[in-house]
């Protein structure tokens, strides 16, 4: 279940429809081409993950979901304009008979968009109530085992923890008075988490990272996750500031700029929007970086990250960045990257590996956040008191040993026996 049909959301379901009909191949989904390796590298032994681990086949993946705008998925999809009509034409019917249900939608927090197909109810509870019952009525009409949300819409207004946010009780009485510190997208997580689903978060929101709704997926046996699909210009930061800090390599700035031009960036050129997905965008540098450990090479980087909605690009984002190194001797240096990248190519096989990975994590019996899954997200929800892990390639290295203590392998921490023989 989707909450937004909207440029990512269907450019993953008819990415999926696609690979199942074998006319495209799920190219970046390490679910479905990644391999891991078990034991002594003289075993030999690298299966496909999917070949490790029970994960749900493609072919048995059943697709609902919310919008404010009424157009099926097949419409939507060819408005968003992401993937070539060529293509879409051999889905479309499939796409053409997902039509979203009215969303739980507000303004106020998402201040760039409007539209028809939203829930009217008396307060947040009622809407609340409303999203589970269509929850349970997509559940029985489709004859499903099991259910997992992933919020693929807008980014909504910053903000912060509050009274409202520290306990159920305290949230629950915060709904029946729809107070303004519940914005929807904390509607649709306590709807999900009440029936019991895992809920993952594609958006720098809030949302889930609350005490109350740690607290109820806990209760309810529900993994979490999120937070903001991790693509295009913060992937890039992810690869290559581990490999300035490995080679210690000092770093005096950090310029980021973005041009896109689809309703991601229609909302994002809100500044209160903006706010949430800058906070997000930043904090990555910091935390791989840790300049309180190296203040000689990172404690004053100057990090500036822009966003600019340009309409004419839609979904085919494009972003700068310049970075201010010193080497040996304070030598300066500097890098250049120029990412054109297409922004829901790269979101949708993250949809789809965090679908497959919720499933499977909830059979497992995990429950709330699931930080091994941090290797999706620009912003990792992580336990209270710690910070979180922003190297891709250490997030990788968690997320293949949590595969291979499910499945009871000998974790790899190349400290093997012939270091001390």
């Amino acid at each position: 279940m989707l909450v937004g049909l909207g440029a990512v959301s269907t450019t993953f379901i008819a990415g999926v429809m696609a690979v199942r009909k074998g006319i495209a191949r799920p190219i970046g989904s390490l679910t479905q081409m990644g391999t891991i390796r078990l034991g002594k590298r003289t075993e030999g032994r690298t299966p496909l993950i999917k070949d490790l681990v029970p994960l749900a086949s493609l072919d048995d993946i059943v697709f609902g979901g919310w919008d404010i705008f009424q157009d099926n998925c097949y419409e939507a999809a060819a408005t968003a304009g992401v993937l070539e009509s060529s293509l879409l034409e051999q889905v479309k019917p499939e796409l053409e008979a997902i039509k979203p249900w009215p969303a739980v939608f507000d303004r106020r927090y998402v201040k760039r968009l409007d539209g028809p197909n939203v829930k009217k109810g008396a307060n947040k509870m009622d809407l609340a109530e409303q999203v589970r019952a269509d929850i349970r009525r997509f559940k029985k009409d489709n004859n499903l085992d099991r259910l997992v949300m992933i919020w693929c819409a807008s980014t909504e207004i910053y903000l912060t923890e509050t009274e409202a946010h520290q306990s159920i009780e305290a949230f629950e009485k915060a709904l029946q008075a729809s107070d303004a510190n519940i914005p929807s997208s904390m509607v649709y997580a306590y709807a999900a988490l009440k029936e019991g689903i895992p809920f993952a978060n594609g958006a720098p929101n809030l949302t889930v990272d609350i005490p109350a709704l740690m607290d109820l997926a806990h209760q309810n046996g529900c993994p979490i996750a999120g937070k903001d699909f991790k693509t295009g210009q913060t992937l890039m930061k992810t690869i290559i500031a581990p490999g300035l800090k490995a080679r210690l390599i000092g770093i005096q700035g950090w310029y980021s700029t973005n041009i896109l031009g689809n309703r991601d960036g229609e909302v994002l050129d809100d500044p209160e929007s903006f706010k949430t997905k800058e906070e997000s965008k930043k904090s990555v540098l910091d935390y791989i970086l840790q300049p309180d450990l190296y203040p000689e090479l990172y404690k004053d980087v100057c990090h500036v990250v822009r966003i600019n909605y340009y309409p004419p690009r839609r979904d085919n984002k494009e972003g700068w960045d310049n970075i201010d190194i010193t080497g040996w001797l304070g030598y300066p240096m500097q890098l250049k990257v120029n990412f054109l990248c297409r922004d829901s190519i790269l979101a949708a096989p993250i949809v789809l590996d965090l679908v497959l990975f919720m499933d499977m994590a909830k059979r497992a019996g995990l429950s709330g956040i699931q930080e091994w899954l941090s290797f999706y997200f620009k912003s990792p929800m992580h336990a209270r008191g710690l910070y979180p892990e922003h190297d891709l390639f250490i997030q990788l290295m968690k997320l293949k040993n949590t595969l291979r203590f499910l499945k009871g392998e000998e974790l790899i921490t190349h400290l093997g026996r012939e270091y001390y023989d």
